[in-house]
């Protein structure tokens, strides 16, 4: 069963070498390891997590770059782990980050926008941040958003089935809780801790970070079973994209035979029945 883990800034408080020790130990109990970091090359937790998989040299470690905000990656990691309990090998976990990445809706309440840089931001928003009590409603994901959190005013949100997550208490979530969450239909409410990126993804430390995703696991498997798989070139394992994230082979430019395919009869089969999603970003 692969493991999955969020890289972030807390693994930086950890020395290199206990940091190497305790990836060694999780790929030795669960063969492989999926990490989802942040998607900045020069991002220094994402940095670490590299000099670590190199220090093991290890191609069972797959380091996948995300654009998301702090708490959709956290919950995200969270979506993966349960799907590691599933038949689902490690390469097609790996690609599922990238495309169950599309079905959450990942913003903010935010008290100032003078330092975002992650939505575009006018000159007059940026004045109108300065006044004393201004909110700002901001969507990063799936499509940039920002407006003043107004009962009568709410990004767009998703249209399926989700719940919401509430992280942070700098701020009054009413607007999340409210107008926000009636709007997008939740299902549900539940407050989880802000992670510890937050206040620097965002630019600020007065914010409330809310992000809608899917819960039930059944309905992520079967998003994940609905994409045809094929069998890297390469290292042999079963992937969906046109990547494997473990050896970072491209299905369609390397032709070398792969190590450790699997017979014929064991290889992925296409399901006719399932229409192919609309391929996710790289």
């Amino acid at each position: 069963m692969p493991s999955v883990i969020t890289v972030t800034a807390d693994d930086l408080a950890l020395p290199l070498e206990d940091q190497v020790v305790r990836t060694a130990a999780a790929l030795d109990a669960h063969g492989h390891l999926v990490a989802l970091a942040a998607d900045d090359p020069a991002e220094p937790a994402r940095r670490r997590m590299h000099t670590v998989r190199s220090a093991l040299e290890a191609d069972r470690i797959a380091i996948v770059p995300l654009s998301l905000p702090p708490l959709a990656r956290t919950l995200l990691g969270e979506q993966l782990r349960q799907l590691s309990g599933t038949d689902l090998g490690p390469g097609v976990l790996a690609g599922a980050a990238r495309l169950l990445a599309h079905y959450l809706h990942s913003g903010a309440l935010l008290g100032s926008v003078a330092k975002l840089d992650r939505v575009p931001v006018g000159l007059r928003t940026h004045v109108k941040s300065l006044v004393p009590g201004r909110h700002f409603a901001v969507l990063a994901h799936p499509e940039p958003y920002l407006g003043p959190a107004e009962a009568d005013q709410v990004p767009p949100g998703p249209g399926y089935q989700t719940q919401l997550a509430v992280a942070g208490t700098a701020l009054d979530p009413a607007w999340i809780t409210g107008p926000l969450a009636a709007a997008w239909r939740t299902a549900h409410l539940r407050e989880v801790p802000l992670p510890a990126d937050s206040a620097r993804w965002w630019g600020t430390s007065r914010l409330v970070e809310f992000t809608a995703y899917i819960a039930d696991v059944g309905m992520l498997y079967q998003l994940v079973t609905s994409v045809r798989r094929d069998t890297c070139t390469w290292c042999g394992l079963e992937v969906i994209g046109d990547q494997c994230l473990f050896c970072a082979t491209r299905l369609t430019t390397r032709s070398a035979p792969a190590k450790h395919a699997a017979a014929p009869s064991q290889r992925a089969v296409e399901t006719p029945r399932r229409p192919q999603l609309e391929p996710h970003k790289r």
